[in-house]
């Protein structure tokens, strides 16, 4: 469920880069609005700026329109230790590199991608909350 209206998604707005941040690492994942698919990319595995730095090298490879970052809560709906961790990241993300940033509810993201067996859940769990991001959009 996304936190977002998705009618508040300009059209204009295609090329979305979405990450799953965590304390230690943050899944990556690019998709657009045309297909309303996602790619997985590297994780990024690091902290503090160090993150930013890594984040800012995949927006020069990617230039997304937007950015989509996945919040966790507990199952039913509350907020969890990392929920306002994730949303001062995203704060932090629209601050630094000016692009508008969605909050998409990533609870069961990397339960789901685990499940799916890929190499990095990370990445995997990135791609799960930007099509669900991109399946919303109209």
């Amino acid at each position: 469920m996304t936190h977002v209206v998705v009618a508040d998604v300009p059209a204009h707005l295609h090329t979305f880069l979405a990450l799953d941040f965590g304390l230690k690492r943050t899944g990556v994942a690019v998709g657009n609005r045309l297909l309303r698919t996602a790619t997985p990319q590297a994780t990024v595995r690091a902290e503090g700026d160090a993150r930013f730095v890594q984040v800012a090298a995949r927006l020069r490879q990617w230039q997304p329109d937007a950015l989509v970052v996945g919040v966790p809560r507990y199952p039913d709906g509350q907020p969890n230790e990392n929920t306002a961790r994730a949303q001062r990241f995203a704060r932090q993300l629209a601050g630094r590199f000016g692009l508008p940033v969605f909050e998409v509810d990533e609870r069961y993201s990397t339960t789901e991608a685990r499940m799916a067996g890929g190499a990095d859940d990370d990445a995997g769990a990135a791609c799960i909350i930007l099509e669900q991001f991109l399946r919303n959009l109209p």
